[in-house]
């Protein structure tokens, strides 16, 4: 077959031309890195567990102010989160496989530049870290920022702590039969135990333990305890699942125990009123008060279903002061901690519910932010 000389024509020189290119080095690409302002008090992080696939989860950073996406962190299987007191670090306690579902496991603690998200350091750890849903107070930071504390389970329970000034694990302590880590000022974590009580550990500069309490504080037959507070300053704030307040002052020498108050009065309790949800409470303390997600139809074993219903109190009185209603489910809590708060809600298609606590109104929803989010954390 013989071509038209005008197509053989154009043929040569585009083949000429594909050759010329072959040949030709494009100049490389410079990749940016994101440069985000320093934090400010708005600023939010939604921890992603994604549930069908949890060995790739992540950390959204939103700002909920205008509503934008600022980025996110690709952290390891199920990684729980803090944020450093200093506002300039993100900790992440994560583990990853070599073939990644299956074959040898690593762990580490991965600190990100909260400006940049780029890892600043990481640290390999032992292969204990807690693998549950993500949860505050399964990492924290002391009020100095010098440790981090990662809660273990395997199923014994310990607690790593990690020097970030020399970026060392300096030790790994033993908490059996208890759980968690709430940090108490720049040398002490406390961890709630399956007795009822609440062991205190204290630990010198080295981060060696000098000290162990244990403090009655609930009932395990009689009270079911939820685990997750919230805190304002160093008192802890918990709630049982039929919605009584057990608030617990950690600031002193030993733990006092504060007046407990009740959620939900009798013909509210009658009426089938009872709190619900996963991280369920938020306290909001410039304006010392505390939130709660409540159900209007709680049943035994429904407490950690999301809910649409906010319920507001004072922290001090223990007022019901008013309700905010959620156009979706949302199944956790945050709240800002400046004197000008937003309350967010992580809500289960996977936005971010935001309102203005100054004036109760709800600002709007970031729509598919997350696919599973568990949490959202506050600087």
């Amino acid at each position: 077959m013989h071509l038209p000389k005008k197509l053989a024509c154009c043929l040569v020189v585009a083949s000429s031309l594909i050759a010329a290119s072959a040949n030709a080095r494009l100049p490389d690409e410079s990749v940016g890195h994101t440069q985000l302002p320093m934090p400010d008090d708005h600023r939010s992080y939604i921890v992603d567990f994604e549930f069908n696939n949890m060995v790739a989860t992540r950390i959204v950073v939103v700002d909920p102010d205008k509503q934008e996406y600022l980025g996110m962190l690709p952290t390891g299987h199920a990684a729980p989160a803090a944020l450093s007191r200093d506002r300039e670090t993100i900790y992440t306690a994560d583990f990853f496989y070599t073939r990644y579902v299956r074959g040898e496991r690593t762990d580490v603690l991965t600190a990100w530049d909260s400006q940049t998200l780029a890892p600043k350091w990481e640290l390999e750890l032992s292969s204990r870290r807690a693998f549950t849903l993500t949860e505050r107070f399964s990492i924290a930071t002391s009020t100095d920022d010098k440790f981090v504390y990662i809660y273990n389970f395997t199923p014994s329970t310990t607690v790593t702590v990690v020097d970030t000034t020399t970026q060392e694990m300096v030790n790994e302590i033993s908490i059996n039969g208890c759980v968690l880590n709430y940090p108490v000022g720049e040398r002490r974590f406390a961890s709630l135990c399956g007795d009822g009580a609440l062991q205190m550990i204290t630990l010198n500069d080295d981060g060696e333990e000098v000290e162990r309490t244990k403090t009655k504080f609930f009932d395990p037959d009689v009270v079911k305890l939820v685990e997750r507070a919230t805190v304002v300053g160093e008192t802890y704030y918990f709630v049982t699942t039929l919605g009584e307040v057990v608030p617990l002052d950690l600031s002193g020498d030993k733990p006092e125990l504060l007046p407990r108050w009740s959620l939900v009065t009798r013909e509210e309790m009658a009426d089938g009123w009872a709190p619900g949800g996963w991280q369920l409470i938020a306290a909001a303390p410039g304006l010392n008060r505390l939130y709660v997600l409540m159900h209007p139809d709680h049943k035994a074993y429904n407490w950690e279903d999301p809910s649409q219903i906010i319920w507001e109190f004072d922290l001090e009185t223990g007022e019901k002061l008013g309700m905010l209603e959620s156009p979706n489910l949302v199944w956790s809590l945050s709240a800002t901690s400046d004197d000008k708060p937003l309350l967010l809600g992580a809500n289960i298609e996977g936005g971010l519910e935001i309102f203005d606590l100054s004036t109760g109104e709800h600002k709007g929803t970031m729509d598919s932010v997350t696919k599973t989010p568990t949490l959202i954390l506050n600087h």
